[in-house]
């Protein structure tokens, strides 16, 4: 998948400022997934067709998605933009942010079950 396809200009601004201002539950992720630590490259704060996902995995085709209180009031938009990736042949999981903060291997371990799940 093309860097940044379907973004515009404004789209690539605002996932820049989203990585300098990650959530506590995002930057720990993050510390834990960056640098290669899978094997593999992840990318944050990604555009992909319009949408800003938390973290996508190029290789796995895979979204990673960190939920924290506001996506409680979000749940319809968060099923749309999950259906239009899933459409791109994307494959999406989510966690709570508490879950990240609470479970940190318990998370990562998901995320790599989801890598090599077909």
């Amino acid at each position: 998948m093309a860097h940044h396809v379907g973004a515009d200009r404004q789209k690539i601004v605002c996932a820049r400022r989203l990585r300098r201002e990650m959530t506590p539950a995002e930057d720990r992720l993050w510390g834990a997934l960056c640098g290669n630590a899978l094997g593999c490259r992840v990318r944050t704060q990604h555009v992909i067709r319009g949408w800003i996902v938390d973290f996508f995995v190029p290789t796995a085709r895979l979204v990673i998605e960190l939920d924290g209180d506001v996506h409680d009031l979000l749940s319809e938009e968060d099923a749309r933009r999950t259906l239009a990736l899933t459409q791109e042949g994307l494959r999406v999981i989510r966690f709570r942010n508490q879950a990240v903060l609470d479970s940190l291997a318990w998370v990562v371990a998901r995320v790599v079950d989801a890598m090599y799940d077909d």
